[in-house]
């Protein structure tokens, strides 16, 4: 599994968030969890009211960060963000909220059929990583969901991609 390296400006991303455990009611990748049920809330909002979000750069595709937070380690708690990229802010209702990723580098690993549910964390953070002369840059990491991925019953035919920020090892 090696990524490509890439380097992205700051992304503005538009959407709803869950801050917890996400894997307490329900483990692995299904729409009975809490990450399942945040992109439920979002993927409807977005069908009922997703002219309220103006300048999105591709409606067809969809961010999922997840943000470490203190709690992150001791109890498994962080935040879960679904959302889609913005070219620029206008005024948005209350029901949404705004991340700003600062401009960064990437280590983008692109995942395919079997390897969207396997231990991908494992293989990048314990295996890659040490190995990879770079560090993680930012507490967050992000997944993009576009027309690659066809849905939860068809992650064997789904592609996405993973973005880690990445900065060198400082001697």
């Amino acid at each position: 599994m090696e990524p490509t390296i890439v380097e992205r400006d700051q992304i503005i991303l538009v959407g709803m968030s869950f801050f917890g455990d996400p894997f307490a009611t329900s483990g692995g990748w299904t729409e009975e969890n809490e990450i399942g049920r945040l992109w439920g809330r979002f993927m409807a909002y977005l069908e009922t009211h997703g002219d309220r979000i103006r300048h999105m750069v591709d409606r067809e595709c969809g961010y999922e960060v997840h943000i470490e937070h203190p709690e992150t380690s001791a109890k498994g708690h962080y935040e879960v963000f679904a959302g889609v990229e913005v070219s620029r802010l206008e005024q948005l209702p209350p029901h949404l909220l705004v991340k700003f990723l600062p401009p960064s580098q990437y280590a983008v690993f692109t995942l395919a059929g079997e390897e969207i549910t396997s231990d991908w964390a494992r293989m990048i953070y314990q295996d890659w990583m040490p190995e990879s002369g770079y560090e993680q840059a930012h507490g967050y990491a992000f997944q993009v969901y576009d027309q690659r991925f066809k849905g939860m019953e068809q992650l064997e035919a789904s592609v996405l991609d993973l973005y880690i920020p990445v900065k060198p090892l400082q001697d």
